[in-house]
């Protein structure tokens, strides 16, 4: 693990491929963020499983980014210009279903896209630095309640994204209006993690799978996983909100969707291709080695799950008065 975690975090901070020359012909994986995040980490997920497939040559998946609106300009992008690719893939999240719910996509509804697969699930976590003088989630709150406008929370998205929410959630939990709080919206994980170990931020609200691979090179430290219990591996040392009194659990799910009119066919060979990834022994190595977890649906059965989701969210959302 301790190899593969710089490999991994060299790989996610390598520069976007641009231009035509610079991708290959073959499949493509949109990332609706910037580099360096849980987005761009799902999309080389994919990849590797693929490229493992008996007879895939290296190489058979490109990865793009086209960040904005934290997916909205992704997801017009291919249910306005490219609703027929047969070979291309965009990655959601459960924020991009959340964003969905809030009507952040517009009109846009669950059924506009065809959904592929569910690759793992991820659980929300907040950090800092390592040199943060907070050394617990009980010290971050404490420094909430007492000066909010002291501490800059760094997050993917604006008021109601998902990692808004973690924070708004675990402060609201310690008795903390979430209104008094004072946040830098940013476009992806990456970008926060990089904004707090440039001191612009003190506090990240993110991914489980984000803080596994920034915290490989010791300069950021996880106060708490939004988790059930314990998550194993390189934060296996991490407590729990709840282990600190802070009663609040965020699991997100990670995959991938495709066009509206992509064919019968071509969907049936993506489902069929993501049923067999999923289904190997170094698939699972994989993910757990990217900081994710065992969560795998396709075809109709992750459809039906992320309609559940989004209605979920939508009255979540409408209780936080949220949606739009």
């Amino acid at each position: 693990m301790k190899k593969i975690l710089p490999a991994l975090l060299a790989l996610l901070c390598a520069p976007p491929q641009s231009g035509a020359a610079a991708q290959p012909a073959g499949v493509e994986c949109i990332v609706p963020s910037k580099p360096g995040g849980a987005m761009d980490l799902t999309c080389k997920l994919a990849q590797q499983g693929l490229n493992g497939l008996p007879g895939r040559p290296a190489g058979a998946m490109h990865i793009s980014y086209l960040p904005g609106g934290i997916g909205a300009v992704a997801w017009h992008s291919l249910v306005s210009q490219r609703r027929a690719e047969p070979n291309t893939l965009v990655v959601f999240s459960g924020g991009s279903l959340l964003n969905l719910a809030q009507g952040k996509f517009g009109r846009a509804t669950a059924g506009d896209v065809r959904w592929v697969a569910a690759l793992g699930a991820d659980y929300g976590m907040i950090a800092v630095r390592a040199d943060s003088p907070y050394k617990t989630l009980g010290d971050l709150v404490a420094a909430l309640r007492k000066q909010p406008d002291k501490v800059l929370v760094g997050v993917s998205g604006t008021i109601g994204s998902q990692d808004w929410l973690k924070i708004a959630l675990v402060a609201k939990a310690a008795g903390v209006d979430p209104k008094v709080l004072r946040f830098v919206a940013l476009e992806g994980g990456g970008e926060a993690f990089t904004a707090m170990h440039a001191n612009h931020v003190q506090v990240v609200s993110g991914d489980a799978s984000e803080a596994t691979l920034y915290s490989a090179g010791g300069n950021t430290r996880v106060l708490a996983v939004l988790s059930e219990r314990r998550l194993p591996g390189v934060l296996a040392n991490v407590p729990t909100a709840r282990e600190q009194g802070i009663d609040v659990v965020w699991p997100i799910i990670r995959g991938v969707w495709m066009g509206p009119q992509v064919a019968e066919g071509d969907y049936r060979k993506w489902v069929a291709t993501f049923d067999r990834v999923l289904a190997t022994p170094e698939f699972a190595q994989s993910r757990a080695a990217y900081g994710l977890y065992p969560f795998s649906l396709t075809g109709e059965a992750l459809a039906a799950y992320v309609k559940k989701a989004v209605d979920d969210y939508g009255r979540r959302a409408s209780e936080l008065g949220l949606v739009r």
